[in-house]
């Protein structure tokens, strides 16, 4: 319950903190929606005739607009500027600091987002089964919980590297061509469709677009929290091998 109350303070904190940096935030937002339209546009001319590809790819809009994470900005740059070590000094786990930022611009995008989303869907006459959007829910928080963990693992090489942001960029580029933005996976060839099915990449964006688009999803709910263990464990073990690292040298 402390937790909780913990987080919910740091969220209000973050959302007001960010509320003065919307053209910033558009910026973001941006960012975030160039990748999903091109594969739309793209893949809207491969199949001219399928619905199905508009409201996929509008529900992958929306998707990275509610899962982005930038923790190689908001974490990392704690570390090289040694900040972190206020942090360290809390009575309360640094991670609570990290969700409440994330959270809050995740916040942020999405609403100013939406208009992008809803556009979208109306000059494209896309239509979306708002039961199938529901069903999608469960799927959408785990696939939150994947990019972020995916995203803090990656930046947590910032205890070792100063090259953080490559390899975040990486991650995301993996991410990018796996987790069904780039094509969804069902177009892909066989080999590479089950490579994408097994790796945590399709939780992370095209399974819950798939299912809020009513569309084959290829894996379930197992299948993301199975990974969301995994991930929770890497972090939990890199976390701890940085902070004695960060420690030993001083900062």
């Amino acid at each position: 319950m402390r937790t909780a109350v913990l987080l919910g303070f740091r969220l209000r904190q973050e959302v007001l903190e960010w509320s003065g940096a919307w053209w910033f935030l558009l910026t973001l937002v941006v960012q975030a929606v160039v990748a999903p339209l091109i594969g739309l546009f793209v893949w809207s001319a491969v199949y001219p005739d399928d619905p199905a590809i508009g409201r996929y790819y509008v529900a992958v809009v929306l998707v990275t607009l509610m899962t982005e994470s930038f923790e190689q900005h908001t974490f990392s740059e704690t570390i090289y500027s040694g900040t972190l070590s206020h942090e360290l000094l809390r009575p309360q786990p640094v991670v609570l600091g990290v969700l409440g930022t994330n959270l809050a611009i995740r916040a942020w995008l999405t609403l100013l987002g939406a208009p992008i989303v809803l556009v979208t869907a109306i000059s494209l006459r896309v239509g979306f089964d708002w039961l199938a959007v529901l069903r999608s829910v469960p799927y959408l928080v785990l696939a939150a919980a994947l990019v972020f963990l995916w995203t803090f693992l990656l930046s947590l090489t910032a205890f070792w590297t100063d090259r953080v942001h490559a390899v975040v960029g990486f991650g995301s580029q993996v991410m990018f061509l796996l987790g069904g933005t780039a094509a969804p996976i069902g177009v892909l060839p066989d080999g590479w469709r089950r490579v994408a099915e097994v790796l945590p990449f399709y939780g992370m964006n095209g399974l819950p677009a798939s299912v809020a688009a009513g569309v084959p999803a290829g894996a379930s709910l197992g299948y993301q929290l199975s990974w969301v263990v995994v991930l929770v464990g890497v972090v939990m073990i890199l976390w701890r091998a940085g902070v004695r690292r960060y420690t030993a040298v001083g900062s």
